[in-house]
This record gives structure tokens, sequence and C-alpha cells, in this order.
């Protein structure tokens, strides 16, 4: 028979087993609310986006400049980039009519707007607007337009004809001019290089693996592309055995904000098959596998 003494101590490692399992239970949970963002969290987005815009408007540079990280860049559908300095020197030149039906895409701390609005210079251009979580506000971390190609037009997928062979790829395949400051970052990087190693591959099962579902790129006088659609390019390329080049990367900014990532870019097409550009992309990561989700891509106009 078991001495009172022992029963009680079996009672306390119970109790402390179960205080443990019930902390760890809790401390799941909270980490997974943190994870998802609140039903406000969009509304905030969306209102600090259009409160950006209203001040753009009325040149308010105090508002703007409150609603702006201190990274902040806008690169509109010329391929004109603007640092945060000379965007609020000059906010009703680049101020946008009001988008009219905009969504917003939030990932832990970063944000993503998108639509369509008519210019500053008159023109019908989609935009992406980033948004990152800093001390407790949301603050606009990129925003650039592109003006993509109606539907009748050429479409993004059809393969640029020529016999030329497939350039090596060296930048961004198995490096680019980019210091990473995390591990994190490194991730994101190894992601990049990984997709734009089997694009040149024709590898479309290796590059589909480092693409969410619901991406699109956008670039400038094209239709916007789908990952089907893409996907369905590698392989018609691969088939005709048609050149294949991405850009090389010029210069680069990375942000990683929990499990979500910003970049942009400068990028030049090593057989100059296209003009400079100005590259906005955005991953998430999910069972710890980084995911591109969008890629706005503009060209350079060069006067």
């Amino acid at each position: 028979m078991r001495s009172a003494k022992e029963l009680a101590s079996r009672r306390a490692v119970r109790c402390c087993g179960l205080a443990v399992f019930v902390v760890s239970l809790l401390t799941a949970v909270l980490a997974e609310t943190r994870a998802q963002p609140g039903p406000d969290e969009g509304a905030a987005v969306l209102t600090a986006d259009l409160m950006l815009a209203n001040a753009m408007r009325g040149g308010d540079k105090s508002a703007a400049r409150r609603l702006l990280s201190l990274q902040f860049t806008f690169t509109d559908e010329d391929g004109n980039t603007h640092a945060r300095k000379d965007f609020l020197a000059d906010l009703k030149g680049m101020a946008a009519a009001t988008a009219s039906d905009p969504k917003v895409s939030i990932s832990g701390q970063l944000a993503a707007v998108t639509g369509e609005r008519k210019s500053a210079q008159g023109k019908n251009a989609f935009f992406l607007d980033i948004w990152a979580k800093q001390k407790g506000a949301w603050r606009a971390l990129t925003m650039q337009n592109v003006v993509p190609a109606e539907a009748a037009a050429l479409s993004a997928a059809e393969p640029r004809s020529g016999d030329d062979k497939t350039a090596e790829c060296k930048n961004p395949c198995q490096t680019m001019p980019y210091r990473v400051r995390s591990p994190a970052e490194q991730e994101v990087v190894n992601s990049f290089l990984a997709l734009e190693k089997a694009r040149i591959a024709y590898d479309a099962e290796e590059w589909s693996k480092h693409i969410g579902d619901g991406f699109v790129l956008y670039r400038s006088g094209y239709v916007p592309i789908s990952k089907a659609a893409a996907i369905a390019e590698i392989e018609h390329q691969k088939e005709n055995g048609s050149a294949v080049t991405v850009g090389e990367i010029q210069t680069a900014r990375l942000w990683v904000y929990g499990d979500a990532a910003a970049m942009i870019a400068t990028e030049v097409a090593p057989d100059r098959s296209r003009p400079p550009y100005r590259a906005a992309r955005m991953w998430v990561r999910r069972n710890g596998q980084w995911l591109m989700t969008i890629s706005v891509q503009t060209d350079i106009q060069t006067p």
C-alpha cells in the first residue's frame, strides 16, 4: 500500500505535468494568434494606404511623412525611382487617382495593397504598395506602378523567338550582389537563387517549389502571368529549346518581417533583350519554405 507521502508526490507530479501542458498549449495558441493578422488589420492597412494617397493629392508633407518608413521608395510606371526625401518634395506631382477596388493581403508584419489606378501621368497602372508593421504602426515600405498590356495584347507566356542559346547564369543563379544580414535573409536569397537557376534549366517542377499558388507576374507591356501560365511557358521553351534569360541583379534591398519578406531590385537582361527594369517581389514562409507570391517588373524608360 502506497504511503500518504508517495500519493501526494504522485499527485504533485501529475499537477506539474498538467501545468506544463497548459502553459505549452497557451504559448502555441498565442504564437498562432500573433502570426495571424486580426480582422481589423486589413482595414487598418487600407485606411493607411488611403490616407497616404489623400496626403499626396493634398500635398500634405506632414501627414505623408508619418506614413512612410525611413527606407521608403516609389517607382512610377516609367521606372523612375524616388527616394523618401524626393517623394515628399513632390507629393502632388506623383499623386494618383483613387484606386477603384484595392485588395489587401497580410502576412505577419508585411502587407501588400494591390489594384489599378490612374497615375499622375494619366496612365492606367497596376500598383503594388508594400506596408510594414514598424513599432506598432503600418508604414509604407515601397510603392511601385507598372502598365501591363491589355488582355488582347501579346502574352507574357509567349516565348522570345530566335536561335540564341541560353547564356550562362551566375548572377542570380549562383550569387547576387547583396550582403545578407540574418539567417532568414539568407533563406530568402537561397530560394530566389534556386528558382532563377531552375528557370534557366527549364526545370518547371523545381521552379514551382519556390512559388506560391496565387503568384502573379506583372511586367511592363505584357499580360499578367499566373503560376500555371509560367509553368506552361517553361515547359514550352524546353520543348522548343528557346533561349531563356533572367535579369542580372545590379542593386537589391531586402527586408524580412517574421514569415514575410520583400525585395526591390534593379535588374538588367544580360542579352539586352529588354530594357533595364525595377522589380518588387514578396515572399511568405510556409512549412519552412519561402514562396514568392508576387513580382512586379517595371521597365526603366530612357529619355
